[in-house]
């Protein structure tokens, strides 16, 4: 698995003028683990200036719908994604980025916030958290 290499800011600027924002100025973020189980570990949005900051410094930056502000994956957790790669779509509708994830992706403690599995009496958690919510993030706050 090699590093991020990040690219200068004109070739940035062509590859965010080929992803395809929606009217609100988003655009899905699927997050993938770049180790080998390649498990899907979150889906969130970015803006413009989320994807430039992810791909400029390969430290992942999402766009917070709740809050209207950039929100630096791992600031309050520690629980960091660092960029191992980043691809648009084939519409430029959807960025995938695969990540080195320190600790767990899913604000509930998980490894991944896609543990709901559906069977066929509902929804059945695939996975217990590994860490509660509450020390994940009273450990830096």
């Amino acid at each position: 698995m090699t590093s991020y290499q990040a690219p200068d800011t004109s070739t940035i600027d062509k590859i965010l003028d080929h992803a395809h924002f929606d009217a609100q100025g988003l655009v899905a973020a699927i997050t993938q683990s770049a180790e080998a189980d390649g498990a899907v570990l979150m889906m969130a949005w970015m803006n413009r200036e989320a994807l430039r900051e992810t791909l400029a410094t390969g430290k992942v930056c999402y766009y917070s719908r709740s809050r209207q502000q950039l929100w630096r994956k791992g600031e309050t957790s520690g629980q960091r994604q660092e960029l191992v790669s980043a691809r648009l779509d084939c519409d430029g509708d959807a960025v995938l980025l695969l990540v080195r994830q320190t600790g767990v992706a899913c604000h509930t403690g998980r490894r991944s916030c896609f543990y709901h599995e559906v069977v066929p009496e509902g929804l059945r958690d695939t996975e217990a958290p590994r860490i509660s919510p509450e020390a994940l993030y009273a450990k830096h706050v």
